[in-house]
């Protein structure tokens, strides 16, 4: 590759990839400007981060493919170069988390259920810590999830809501487990037995406020666990491809590198 085609090329794309970097910027700034639930503002520090980074990473490989800047080019291939180690570690590291667990099958009902032990150690732990479970928790009830299941729901006989399909998080977090075996009023009211339920404490920790359900429940951790390994085996697919596309833009910036050295020398 020509020392002119790969600095050009290698400045097309970080110039496309700065000018990406500025919507997400803004809407990182807009979100934390704007932020009035715990979930939202949980969101804005990371895009804030990811856009000023990526901002930041593709300026210093515009100018040092377009003005011939040498330690620029070197400073930029050695971020590309620790993205991609920790984009692969980061896809690997995802897999082995989120390979373990799934719901379990309910003879006669349409829904699974979910058991925290199934999962790793790792997200197991993620999800028991009270402040990390309250964030996440402020997000599920902010998502209106279980409300607008009950809407859905709330008109459907017994007979007919144990036939319907559920989201991991709506089997979890909206109703109480099948093991408590409660008397069915409606998706989000049931009657409690009168018992001790020894062998699933989530039975005591069911409420039939809207407001409170099963959203402390192992239940609902579990649930939510099972529906964060479908997200983030999606999100691998897209790191994957992502990583394909840092390894060529760094494959680019060597030659342009080393056509830089060359013709300094």
């Amino acid at each position: 590759m020509s020392f002119r085609l790969s600095n050009n090329l290698l400045g097309i794309l970080n110039f496309v990839t700065f000018l990406l970097s500025i919507p997400i910027l803004v809407a990182g700034i807009w979100l934390s400007r704007k932020a009035i639930t715990e979930c939202e503002r949980f969101l804005d520090k990371p895009i804030i981060i990811v856009g000023v980074f990526l901002m930041v990473v593709s300026l210093a490989g515009f100018v040092g493919a377009c003005c011939h800047v040498k330690w620029l080019l070197w400073l930029y291939l050695v971020v590309m170069f620790i993205l991609i180690v920790l984009g692969i570690a980061g896809t690997i590291f995802a897999f082995v988390v989120t390979n373990k667990g799934a719901g379990r099958v309910l003879s006669g009902k349409g829904y699974k259920e979910y058991r925290l032990g199934d999962y790793s150690n790792w997200l197991q732990k993620r999800v028991s810590d009270e402040n990390n479970w309250f964030k996440i928790k402020s997000c599920l009830v902010d998502s209106k999830v279980c409300s607008d299941f009950h809407n859905q729901h709330m008109n459907e006989s017994v007979t007919e809501f144990y036939k319907v399909h559920l989201s991991a998080i709506q089997s979890g977090c909206c109703k109480p487990s099948n093991d408590c075996q409660f008397t069915f009023l409606g998706p989000t009211n049931w009657t409690k037995g009168t018992g001790v339920f020894i062998n699933n404490t989530d039975c005591n920790t069911w409420s039939n406020d809207l407001g409170t359900l099963c959203f402390d429940c192992q239940a609902c951790k579990a649930g939510f666990i099972d529906n964060l390994r479908s997200s983030w085996k999606k999100v691998m697919v897209v790191n994957i491809i992502f990583l394909v596309c840092l390894i060529i833009v760094y494959s680019v910036g060597c030659c342009a590198f080393s056509n830089s050295r060359k013709s300094m020398s």
